[in-house]
């Protein structure tokens, strides 16, 4: 049986160097800032955390853990950026943009927005056509 492939590069080390470095910027964004922000109420202050909260803690407390792992491999942990920048985009859309256009603004949602808003270089350093290559056109992995 043959597989379809696309006819553009798809492997890392047709990458330039300053490509991947840039990704491993990306995750470096992530680690530094949910591990200044969230893993210390992770180690001390977990104990306090209502049921929400807590799974938004857990929640961004594994992506930075996971972002460790997009250092290494920058390529193959690209799903990890498409995942933070789907999630702000949806939380921008469905929350932000509404209490703004109703003037409902209130202080933790103007930070939030900020901080959602850091995402908008992801789009830039992610090598859309690698990506698409592995990700999204690649062969599936088998069923059975």
């Amino acid at each position: 049986m043959v597989a379809l492939t696309p006819s553009f590069p798809t492997a890392v080390a047709e990458l330039p160097a300053w490509r991947l470095n840039a990704l491993r910027g990306a995750y470096l964004l992530l680690v530094v800032g949910l591990g200044i922000q969230v893993w210390p109420d992770i180690i001390l202050r977990h104990a306090s955390w209502g049921l929400m909260e807590g799974v938004v803690q857990s929640m961004l407390g594994a992506l930075a853990l996971l972002a460790l792992l997009g250092l290494r491999h920058p390529l193959r942990m690209a799903p990890l950026l498409l995942f933070e920048m789907a999630w702000k985009l949806i939380w921008l859309v469905v929350v932000a943009a509404p209490k703004w256009a109703s003037g409902r603004m209130d202080e933790g949602t103007v930070a939030t927005t900020f901080a959602c808003l850091l995402v908008v270089i992801f789009p830039f350093v992610i090598p859309w056509r690698q990506v698409a290559a592995t990700v999204i056109l690649g062969p599936a992995d088998r069923w059975r």
